[in-house]
């Protein structure tokens, strides 16, 4: 079963090609990925990188982690499953919530 990998601290000039070349001197890179931000495009400073091979997955971010990247300290780990999200209803506290039974602003007491 291949391994997901958190890499954290990236420099935010890095692309994925760097990233894919930094973990393939380890083993095999199913895909490496690079987080940016959906607006600007700008890296995010971290990705995530697949390897097919536990051990190798294993060596790398042991090896890796802590080490210096173009003047940035990495941060290296498997990456945990990403969390569902919620709607944003207003169970959470934000926008939509209950007030009271009335709809609107006009005519109701607060």
């Amino acid at each position: 079963m291949s391994k997901r990998i958190y890499v954290g601290g990236l420099p935010f000039k890095t692309t994925e090609e760097e990233m894919n070349a930094l973990f393939a001197t380890y083993g095999q890179v199913t895909s490496a990925k690079l987080i940016t931000d959906r607006d600007s495009g700008q890296s995010r400073g971290f990705g995530f990188v697949e390897m097919p091979n536990d051990a190798e997955a294993v060596a790398a971010m042991e090896k890796l982690n802590g080490t210096d990247f173009g003047g940035r300290k990495l941060t290296i780990n498997e990456a945990r499953p990403m969390e569902a999200r919620s709607s944003g209803g207003g169970d959470r506290g934000g926008r939509g919530g209950d007030r009271g039974g009335r709809g609107g602003y006009g005519g109701g007491k607060w």
